[in-house]
């Protein structure tokens, strides 16, 4: 199993954390993020890692891991960057992780079990750690409604009520070559100004509307968080 961490982007509800170092390194209670991304992984078995990075690209250099590079970063989201580590998942199954969440080996020892095609990570005790970093859970939470046999039926859009939220999704999925395929396919039939623009929870809504291939949604009600500003980092600090 591989798998391929995101951190070009410089994180920029971070402030002045991230003016001299990519958002994957700042500190969360004395290690970088990227450290417990790793740790995470390796104690899940993954030997193989990769980092897509962008922002400040040297300060990730001489690592031990297999770099592949984004060099549009500031231009383009989240699944362009993934689309930069295409050699790997096209080859065979890999873990995806962004580079701002935290989470235990559990979580990645759950996608590596799966066999769907493409599966993604929840924690469906979500609303408490909502409310405790944003204090009205919807000002930040997106749709996630769940199938009877387990697999995604809706994400990524903006809820009315808390009923539309089944879970929160982490940041941390599995692909398959397949998977990835139907990322391909549908990024083929958009304009580059789309593919650009693309979120990853928008990219998985299209999947789900075309169809063709199930989201396997995996529960986790480990130990994680993400971290997108200095209050959160506070907050987990302190949590």
């Amino acid at each position: 199993m591989r798998a391929i961490i995101l951190a070009a982007g410089r994180g920029s509800r971070m402030k002045n954390l991230t003016d001299e170092r990519p958002k994957c390194l700042v500190e969360l209670r004395g290690s970088p993020l990227l450290d417990w991304q790793i740790r995470a992984l390796q104690a899940a078995g993954v030997a193989d890692i990769a980092i897509v990075t962008g922002y400040r690209r040297e300060l990730l250099a001489d690592r031990g891991f297999v770099e592949f590079h984004n060099p549009r970063w500031s231009e383009t989201n989240m699944v362009s960057s993934l689309a930069c580590a295409a050699a790997w998942l096209e080859s065979g199954p890999c873990i995806v992780s962004y580079s701002d969440i935290f989470y235990d080996a559990s979580a990645v020892a759950a996608l590596i079990k799966s066999s769907a095609p493409l599966a993604v990570t929840y924690d469906p005790h979500w609303q408490e750690l909502w409310e405790s970093r944003f204090g009205d859970p919807l000002l930040d939470a997106e749709t996630f409604r769940i199938n009877a046999d387990g697999t995604l039926a809706e994400i990524g859009n903006k809820p009315q009520t808390v009923d539309e939220v089944e879970g929160q999704y982490m940041g941390l999925l599995r692909f398959t070559p397949d998977g990835w395929g139907e990322v391909l396919r549908i990024r083929a039939g958009l304009t580059q100004d789309e593919r650009d623009k693309m979120h990853m929870t928008g990219t998985l809504q299209k999947i789900i509307e075309a169809g063709r291939l199930p989201i396997a949604a995996l529960p986790y009600t480990g130990k994680w968080g993400e971290v997108d500003s200095q209050s959160d980092l506070e907050h987990y600090t302190s949590a």
